[in-house]
């Protein structure tokens, strides 16, 4: 019998070293790669002037700060976070009068609805468990304007048995159980099910990792 995962097993709430030394870290484990990766995807969700964004665990602010290049002073970007290692990184680095940073868990019920174009999450979803996974999902597509876009950006689906060793062994070795679940699954299918009408996809690092636009 296969063992159930639990949350207890996900490594996606990072404190301590890794949380002081985040943006760093992931120059290194990419060999240098992570900065050009990040500006590009973050180009390719099509973000425009005057935009309203709901980051799901915006972390550091990196990413929060590239997308104010494409949304201006006119929009704004709402990023929440629990950590409070990250927290304090973001206020520093993306400290703008049109980003709020708020503290709120995002697999719990929310209450933003129908207030953003975008909801952005960049490789937070394959950290928990199917259940909560389905919350974040729900509160996105709650928080969304009609036409607006989920962006999730994340490890695409593959078999890690047949992947290429370094992704092989990420998998295997570096990211939690909940991770490899996560790449096992049809997530148009599923956010088909949460009510997303079409997809866009955007692929990076040999197709292991995929932006997926889900539009409301």
């Amino acid at each position: 019998m296969e063992k159930k995962l639990t949350q207890d097993q996900s490594k996606v709430e990072v404190t301590g070293f890794e949380a002081k030394y985040y943006d760093l870290l992931m120059n290194i484990i990419t060999l240098g790669t992570y900065p050009f990766f990040i500006r590009k995807a973050i180009k390719s969700i099509g973000l425009k002037k005057g935009e309203s964004v709901l980051d799901f665990g915006a972390g550091t602010g990196r990413n929060d700060c590239l997308m104010l290049k494409y949304i201006g002073q006119e929009g704004k970007i709402t990023g929440l976070e629990i950590g409070e290692e990250m927290s304090e990184k973001f206020r520093k680095n993306c400290n703008y009068p049109n980003v709020n940073l708020l503290n709120k868990r995002i697999d719990e019920p929310l209450d933003f609805e129908k207030e953003f174009d975008t909801v952005f999450i960049s490789f937070v979803l394959h950290g928990f468990v199917q259940e909560k996974r389905e919350i974040i999902i729900k509160n996105a597509y709650k928080a969304l304007k009609d036409g607006g876009k989920f962006a999730i950006l994340d490890y695409n689906e593959f078999d890690p048995d047949r992947a290429f060793f370094i992704a092989r062994y990420a998998i295997k070795n570096i990211e939690c159980p909940l991770a490899e679940d996560f790449i096992k699954r049809d997530w148009k299918t599923k956010l088909k099910e949460f009510g997303f009408k079409t997809f866009k996809e955007t692929f990076f690092y040999k197709k292991y990792v995929r932006l997926l636009i889900a539009y409301k």
